[in-house]
């Protein structure tokens, strides 16, 4: 069994590796990839076919704190930050980056924009909110239909696993929080650049 286990091993981590990987190109293919967990909409008083000028030939913006590339083609724009621009420059397990959808509005600009999350990150943490409160309930609804009288050590057993489970979800729940709140606040810095970048005149450009 252990040379199953260890190739179940490896093929886990890869696929977690290549998930990662697809999520972090800056292509048109990767543009969509990931999964959803917040959507924005926002206007500029700018025209679509302005767009292209702010970026360089391969369609790249290199900004202050991340990084952002357009596909004029499909009027979309992908980005996303880069930690090691920030002051505190920590990973977390749950990055996100942006895919904005260019859509002329009257003499607007229409910007709707898409954050993405690795489905590696989402699913493991579903997967493991999952097995946590899952198991705590089955192990109580187990323990109370077993037919067994409840004694005090016994109910004090069931109150202890109870209150454990709690916990261990609480401080998930506390831990995926602050992580998207960080990654949500460097996104946001990205857009708020890339936004300026956008309504910049073309004469001002840097």
């Amino acid at each position: 069994m252990l040379p199953a286990e260890l190739f179940a091993g490896c093929l886990f981590v890869a696929l977690i590796a290549a998930d990662w990987w697809q999520f972090r190109r800056l292509t048109a293919s990767a543009g969509r990839y990931g999964c959803p967990v917040a959507r924005a909409a926002d206007t500029l008083p700018v025209e679509p076919d302005r767009i292209p000028s702010r970026f360089n030939p391969d369609g790249l913006l290199q900004l202050d704190h991340g990084i952002a590339r357009a596909f004029p083609g499909e009027r979309r724009i992908l980005f996303r930050s880069q930690p090691s621009r920030f002051s505190s420059r920590f990973h977390t397990a749950w990055p996100l980056k942006g895919v904005i959808d260019l859509e002329q509005e009257g003499g607007m600009l229409r910007l709707r924009c898409v954050k993405l999350m690795p489905w590696s990150s989402a699913l493991l943490t579903l997967l493991w909110f999952a097995v946590v409160g899952v198991g705590t309930l089955a192990f109580v609804v187990k323990f109370l239909t077993g037919g067994e009288g409840l004694s005090l050590g016994s109910l004090l057993l069931v109150l202890g696993v109870t209150a454990v489970g709690l916990l261990v979800l609480v401080f998930g729940l506390v831990t995926v929080s602050l992580a998207y709140r960080v990654e949500d606040q460097r996104l946001m810095e990205v857009y708020r650049e890339l936004r300026v970048e956008l309504s910049r005149p073309t004469n001002e450009m840097r």
